[in-house]
């Protein structure tokens, strides 16, 4: 399975460039994030539900806020998912992200260092992985989460190749 392009908004201004074919992530990444922030929120949920019976009524409330922004999550990671994105030019790679706090980073190839990819045990489970570029400027790393093996391999190796031949100046 290869990633998905994404159309998105006509270009305007400085989050959508010009002629730019936008790939997303594998939608399992939502998986993955809605588990991972379940089993986060799990534990409060419990231990206030619990104290709540044993104890007053008060304890709710720990069960209740992390309750509450469980439901945010669930209602906003698919949004979230669905706004990652990231595209090859000639020259450098971009990555977008976020809906009210929008991200888009532009990788120079020549100034990649190295390219890692890597997927924890849920990752592997759901079948995506991360890959992560390093630059120059540690400030300046990047990563796109949610990739399938395959695509996260092919990226990795494509930009390796791109970096290397800047660097090389050819």
């Amino acid at each position: 399975m290869t990633s998905i392009p994404t159309p998105g908004p006509p270009a305007s201004g400085p989050f959508d460039p010009p002629d730019v074919v936008w790939q997303g992530v594998s939608p399992r990444l939502i998986q993955a994030q809605l588990i991972s922030s379940t089993a986060v929120a799990a534990v409060p949920i419990v231990a206030g539900t619990v104290l709540a019976v044993l104890f007053s009524l008060w304890f709710w409330l720990l069960a209740g806020v992390p309750a509450a922004l469980l439901v945010w999550g669930v209602l906003l990671i698919p949004r979230q998912v669905r706004a990652i994105g990231y595209a090859e030019r000639d020259d450098d790679l971009l990555i977008r992200k976020g809906i009210m706090f929008r991200s888009l980073v532009v990788v120079p190839y020549g100034r990649m260092q190295f390219v890692d990819v890597e997927a924890g045990p849920l990752d592997r489970k759901l079948g995506i992985a991360k890959v992560q570029l390093h630059t120059a400027s540690a400030s300046t790393d990047a990563d796109i989460p949610g990739l399938v093996p395959d695509e996260a391999e092919r990226l990795r190796d494509r930009l390796t190749a791109r970096g290397e031949a800047r660097l090389a100046g050819l």
